[in-house]
């Protein structure tokens, strides 16, 4: 198994599609830490999907290992 880098995958409704400002930080959704890249993406796509439809919702991918190893490389 390679590095473990850290992955943050959330999503909520947001002031304005184009953007990533949340309306309410109460009632973010916290899908889930994955070690790498590729899980991370796999969740993102599913949750995306169920709210397609919604424009003021939107989920994303944080690169939490950039956050805590910032003199790392990028990957």
């Amino acid at each position: 198994m390679g590095k473990q880098l850290l992955h943050l995958v959330m999503g909520g409704r947001v002031t304005d599609p184009q953007g990533l400002e949340f309306q309410d930080l109460s009632d973010i959704d916290i899908v889930g830490v994955f070690p790498d890249y590729a899980s991370a993406e796999e969740a993102w796509r599913s949750y995306a999907q169920r709210t397609v439809d919604d424009a003021e919702m939107k989920y994303v991918i944080v690169h939490l290992h950039r956050l805590l190893e910032p003199e790392l490389p990028g990957d």
